[in-house]
């Protein structure tokens, strides 16, 4: 789990996990600091709220007064984010962060925040983010990057400067210059992970694939098999689905009004006067999946998916959702 540390002492040395569809297992496995691949969430709580209270009413002779919720904004610093995460964040920026409709804690939170991201030596076997072209090596978006390079005679990394915060850091540092092999070496590890990848998903023409089949007999299919549990949006990098309730004391005297992460699995999710928008499983998995996949281009101009496969590890049904879309396609070819 990503969680706080005080010591290096505390990252999972020596340990990786074994992904597939609906499992996800540890194991020993030789001395790297960063050997895992992706844990069971992202860094997603940390910039965007699972919950928070928005404002607070109080009653008085006069009526209520509204008191703004004051919170100091944490400092952090996230270790060991990987390319699909970086992606993933870049994503949520353009969502949350947006000048025309900011997310204000969302926005605060990021700009408090300084990233040391690592390249991944390792691809599971639920990642597909070299088809969605978000990994495995970071290019972008951190202030400080790390190749961990192991072999017989070293444990060494490579170090590089992605902003003027992550300068001032590595000059603390007793850094020495990286020989050119050093870094032949470090771009092996992402060329290795890269040939590794678990899944791949065709993604040409996949917009319109999904789009412009609405009432495929792929999506009763996989209703058959879904809970509706909503595991697949918490543990996405990228779902920002929210909803906000007023939560009113007995004696109503105070109330608050609180957002919270909310999954457009839900039957509530689409609810408006009259009933459900989408009251079957098919019509809630067809809609998340071509939000995703194909209408996020036509909201924000890119994919909302990074390819770090944890929608299929942490479904407890093992659906994969590039076995959904390759059904799909598969299908429309045979016919």
């Amino acid at each position: 789990m990503y969680a706080e540390i005080d010591d290096e002492s505390e990252l999972p040395i020596g340990w990786t996990d074994e992904q597939e569809a609906g499992t996800y297992r540890l194991k020993r496995s030789g001395v790297a600091l960063f050997g895992y691949v992706a844990g069971a969430q992202s860094w997603k709580p940390n910039l965007f709220q699972p919950q928070r209270t928005l404002w607070t009413a109080r009653g008085n002779a006069d009526g209520f007064v509204i008191e703004a919720v004051a919170e100091d904004m944490p400092r952090q610093a996230f270790l060991g984010v990987r390319a699909c995460e970086l992606k993933a964040i870049s994503i949520q920026d353009h969502v949350l962060a947006d000048p025309a409709n900011p997310e204000s804690d969302y926005v605060a939170r990021r700009q408090e925040s300084f990233i040391v991201a690592v390249n991944c030596a390792k691809a599971g076997a639920t990642c597909f983010c070299v088809s969605m072209d978000a990994g495995p090596g970071v290019e972008a978006g951190y202030d400080l990057a790390l190749t961990e390079l192991i072999d017989d005679v070293r444990h060494d990394f490579l170090v590089e400067i992605g902003s003027p915060r992550g300068a001032s850091i590595a000059a603390r540092l007793p850094l020495t210059t990286a020989s050119g092999g050093d870094i032949d070496a470090a771009e092996a590890v992402v060329s290795e992970t890269a040939a590794g990848m678990g899944r791949t998903l065709n993604t040409v023409g996949l917009k319109s694939l999904l789009q412009d089949n609405p009432d495929h007999a792929q999506w009763d299919d996989v209703a058959a098999r879904c809970l509706s549990c909503g595991n697949c949006t918490f543990a996405c990098p990228t779902c920002f689905c929210h909803s906000t309730e007023d939560v009113t004391t007995i004696d109503g005297e105070v109330a608050e009004r609180q957002q919270r992460w909310d999954s457009c699995f839900s039957l509530d999710f689409s609810y408006i006067r009259g009933g459900a928008v989408r009251p079957g499983v098919a019509s809630r998995y067809r809609q998340w999946m071509t939000h995703k996949l194909a209408n996020w281009f036509d909201q924000f101009g890119e994919s909302g998916c990074v390819g770090c496969g944890r929608c299929i590890t942490w479904c407890p049904s093992g659906i994969d959702i590039t076995a959904e879309a390759a059904a799909i396609r598969d299908s429309l070819r045979e016919d």
